[in-house]
C-alpha cells in the first residue's frame, strides 16, 4: 500500500484553520454578548493580536455570521435543554462556545458531530471554569441525541 503524508499533513492543516476559526468564533461572540460590538465591528478582526491563516479568518467569519443569524433559534435550543438552571445564570463564556457549538451542530452538516462536540469541550477547558466542559458537553450532547431522534 502507497503511503501519501501530504494526506495528512493536508489533514492537520484542515484541523488546525478550523481550531484557530472555533477560537475566533468565541471570542467574538463573547465580545459581541459582553461589549455588544456589531458584526460588522466583529468581522474586522482587527482585536485579533495573533497571527491566523486566511482560512481560519473565513471559518471564523462562516461560525460568527451563521450563529448571529440564528441566535434566538439557538438560545431556544439551549432553553430547551436546560435542567433546574435558568439561561442568564449561563456564563458569557460558556454561553458563546455553546451558541456557535450549536450552530454547527444544526448547520454544519460535513463535520462529525463527535468531533464539533470535541473541540468545543477542549476550547471550554481553556477559556471557561473546571466544570464549564461537564456543562456544554451535557448541552450539546443532550442536543446531539434528539437531533439523532429526529432523524430515526
Amino acid at each position: 500500500m502507497y503511503y501519501n503524508g501530504a494526506m495528512d499533513k493536508d489533514k492537520k492543516n484542515i484541523f488546525l484553520y478550523k481550531r484557530q476559526g472555533r477560537i475566533l468564533a468565541f471570542q467574538a461572540l463573547f465580545s459581541h454578548e459582553f461589549n455588544q460590538k456589531s458584526l460588522y465591528e466583529l468581522l474586522k478582526f482587527n482585536w485579533v493580536e495573533e497571527k491566523y491563516e486566511d482560512k481560519a479568518f473565513e471559518y471564523a467569519k462562516f461560525l460568527i455570521v451563521g450563529t448571529i443569524n440564528n441566535i434566538n433559534e439557538i438560545d431556544d435550543v439551549i432553553k430547551s435543554k436546560l435542567r433546574n438552571w435558568n439561561f442568564e445564570r449561563i456564563s458569557s463564556i460558556d454561553k458563546a462556545i455553546l451558541r456557535f457549538s450549536i450552530f454547527c451542530l444544526l448547520y454544519e452538516n460535513d463535520l462529525p458531530e463527535r468531533i464539533i462536540i470535541n473541540e468545543a469541550i477542549e476550547i471550554v477547558k481553556d477559556f471557561g471554569t473546571q466544570d464549564s466542559y461537564k456543562f456544554v458537553n451535557g448541552i450539546l450532547d443532550a442536543i446531539r441525541k434528539t437531533k439523532n431522534t429526529k432523524k430515526s
